[in-house]
């Protein structure tokens, strides 16, 4: 009928060195932590600034956190007949 196989294994590519990536994630959590405390710094000014904070800190924290998960390692290798 068809190729029932299943597709082969993915190139392992979260290879980097174990020092940048202590170093990335410590930097995720001081971003985390700063985004967090201005949206915390705009609710002591109106419950309306910070609502609209947490808006915007939801994206932030989304991009942050999107960093590293590698969806775009390269493009995809060439197709052979």
């Amino acid at each position: 009928m068809g190729n029932d196989s299943p597709p082969p294994v993915p190139p392992i590519t979260n290879v980097d060195d174990p020092v940048r990536r202590v170093h990335f994630r410590l930097w995720q959590i001081v971003m985390t932590v700063f985004t967090v405390v201005i949206c915390g710094w705009f609710f002591t000014i109106h419950v309306a600034a910070g609502i609209i904070a947490l808006f915007a800190a939801k994206h932030v924290l989304v991009a942050v956190y999107a960093m590293n998960l590698r969806t775009h390692a390269g493009p995809p290798p060439p197709k052979t007949p």
